[in-house]
């Protein structure tokens, strides 16, 4: 019998994600589920062989991050103690079976493994405490880590790994034969994921070592000898690249990165770096697409070559969805491998002539396809949606609205499809301000489909500064957060109480992280709204500045300018500046381990909702990061979801009352 996506449905969730493909063509991917009864996350290894059933590969309850040996015969992966005291650690497994070995045991634990074109070695970034003597014991430790920090640089924090003291992130590389792990970088800054050159002399990786990177923001390419330990680290390419994942080209000459020239802002690019000192060539340019190397939050994957390394694979977001495109390495026409209406790609593995990636699409949450790029059809290899087969979500239906300056925002309905009249309508705010809606299948916000199953309409709309619409659109809201976009959102919602859809009583607002800056702005400044939920808001520009993890960032990049040298422009976009005239009820919920959006911006929005008498509700989620809505504790997923429809019932309700 079909029935409604619940909240509750978030306990049967199984999504499959990052996919890894043999030389041979055998698929391992990694199985997400929720342990309810623990609180957690799980995280398994399952294995699809010569296109049978899947199958559990590991008995752990997290396992990520699998890698095939070059050959085919070895899986490398990451495991994480099943009481999460521990740190991950790299192990390996034979493809033909048995029990796993562990290869570290590192104090901090390891990162991704990256095999070694030979397969003799395996390369990884590893946290490394730079200020712990050799032999230190726990005690020390403990002595240590209560004792003050001192910070000279601004990138002291970081969200999801709190206060960062002395640890910093370096490569490492261990030898499979001696079972030997020796570190290859060193330095007072953070190396990024290595990549192994095609003879295995080098690697290169991504790395801010400027003393003022937390200034500038430039994180250039660099390059280090694999063999030799007394090497010094070698710059290559532009140093004010901004750089993200890396690889290299078929020939050893140029490196293939995801960044952008100049430092953040704009379109991420995908740039051809040659290693002689010529100009980075950006490959995606004709596409005026953001280029997506994948995080949490925000899909897609790195770019990786195929075609014996005359073709890069790489993502890139399209109205809201992120599709995957293959482009020759020397530049010249794109193509489009997959994606569609609905589509989101957040996994990709590419051999023996075939693609894999995970996909969610319109009615799934997620499973794991294969595509033939010579030309083949796409193979659905998993179907861990079964248990959920009877759900059918309330369609997304995409519509464009033209508001007074011309501008066309492209936006969704989420509405019973046999409903008719004016509905309490609930406008949902994404965050960023650069990520964007689409019309796949949402497991984060589950309250879409319960608000709709009670009567609701759900308006997503993706304003001036969302992705997937050029990259003028992109930045338009640059130096303008509030000011640049407020139109884009409450000239549709005219335009839909005019069309009878929305009932101008019963209209509320939501959204988390920038959605919830918005949120505490829009109701600053109009009145129309009965109800408001900010999830994880900015509600102060210049405090967030000074004590966010990215405030500089914020501030260079998204501001218009730190707060001593913008004049009032930060007060034009404060909702703090304008909380007097908010009558709106409003529920506010926060991590109180956020770093990106630190907890007193909530907290200064509910002090002075409160101190006004306004109708308000503070939440605070312990220990949980900005990102607790997509990957924190099950618990706190389905609060958070409850916390919304109830909020939104009990106050749209009552004015419909009346």
């Amino acid at each position: 019998m079909i029935r409604r996506p619940r909240i509750d449905d978030l306990h049967s969730l199984a999504v499959p994600e990052q996919p890894a493909l043999s030389a041979h063509g055998e698929l391992v991917y990694v199985l997400r589920t929720l342990d309810m009864d623990a609180d957690r996350t799980d995280r398994v290894l399952w294995r699809v062989r010569d296109g049978g059933a899947p199958q559990r590969l590991t008995t752990g309850h997290q396992d990520s991050s699998p890698a095939w040996s070059p050959d085919g015969t070895r899986l490398a992966f990451l495991r994480t103690p099943a009481d999460e005291a521990g740190a991950p650690q790299l192990w390996l497994l034979l493809a033909d079976g048995g029990e796993p070995e562990q290869l570290t045991r590192l104090p901090l634990g390891a990162g991704a493994p990256v095999w070694s074109p030979d397969g003799a070695r395996i390369a990884f970034t590893a946290s490394v405490d730079l200020a712990a003597a050799e032999g230190e014991d726990d005690a020390a430790r403990r002595q240590r880590a209560a004792a003050p920090f001192v910070a000279s640089r601004l990138d002291y924090q970081a969200d999801g790994s709190g206060f960062l003291r002395s640890v910093r992130s370096h490569i490492h590389v261990l030898d499979l034969t001696d079972r030997q792990c020796r570190r290859a970088t060193g330095g007072d800054w953070h190396a990024g994921v290595p990549a192994w050159s095609p003879d295995g002399t080098r690697l290169a990786f991504a790395a801010a070592t400027h003393p003022d990177a937390d200034l500038t923001l430039h994180v250039p390419l660099h390059v280090v000898d694999a063999d030799d330990e007394q090497a010094s680290i070698r710059q290559v390419g532009p140093a004010d690249l901004c750089a993200g994942p890396v690889t290299w080209t078929a020939d050893g000459r140029q490196l293939l990165t995801v960044g952008t020239p100049g430092g953040p802002g704009g379109h991420a690019r995908l740039l051809r770096v040659p290693l002689d000192g010529g100009a980075p060539i950006d490959l995606a340019a004709p596409l005026d697409r953001n280029v997506m190397p994948g995080g949490t939050g925000y899909p897609g994957a790195a770019p990786q070559l195929t075609d014996d390394g005359r073709t890069v694979l790489f993502c890139a977001r399209d109205r809201g969805c992120t599709h995957l495109y293959a482009v020759d390495v020397t530049g010249g026409c794109l193509r489009r491998v997959l994606g569609g209406t609905g589509d989101v790609v957040f996994g990709l593995s590419a051999a023996a002539g075939m693609a894999a990636v995970a996909l969610t699409t319109q009615t799934s949450y997620g499973e794991i396809v294969t595509v033939d790029l010579a030309g083949g059809p796409v193979r659905v290899r998993t179907g861990h949606g079964a248990p959920l087969a009877e759900v059918t979500p309330y369609p997304r239906v995409e519509r464009e609205f033209t508001v007074s300056d011309g501008t066309r925002v492209a936006g969704w309905l989420i509405r019973d499809p046999g409903a008719s009249g004016p509905q309490p309508l609930l406008l949902d705010i994404h965050g960023g301000p650069h990520n964007a809606w689409n019309a796949a299948a949402d497991e984060v916000h589950l309250y879409h489909q319960e608000l709709v199953a009670r009567g609701w309409t759900v308006l997503l709309l993706n304003p001036r500064g969302s992705d997937g619409y050029g990259e003028r659109f992109y930045t338009a809201v640059v130096g303008a957060w509030g000011k640049a976009d407020a139109a884009d959102f409450l000239e549709p919602l005219d335009d839909l109480v005019t069309e009878g859809v929305a009932d101008p009583r019963r209209l509320a607002v939501a959204g988390y992280s920038y959605g919830g800056y918005m949120t505490c702005y829009l109701t600053s400044r109009d009145s129309r709204f009965a109800a408001a939920v900010a999830g994880g808001p900015v509600t102060d520009p210049v405090s967030m500045a000074g004590s966010s993890d990215e405030g500089h960032h914020l501030a260079v990049h998204e501001f218009g300018g730190p707060p001593w040298s913008s004049g009032d422009g930060l007060a034009a976009m404060s909702p703090l500046a304008r909380v007097g005239q908010v009558h709106t009820p409003t529920l506010i919920l926060h991590g109180t381990a956020d770093l990106c959006c630190p907890v007193g911006q909530a907290q200064q929005w509910f002090t002075a909702l409160r101190e006004r008498g306004v109708p308000s509700r503070l939440v605070l989620y312990p220990n949980a990061s900005h990102t607790f809505i997509v990957d924190g504790r099950p618990s706190h997923r389905l609060d958070f979801n409850r916390r919304i429809v109830d909020w939104m019932s009990q106050h749209v309700h009552t004015v419909e009352e009346h």
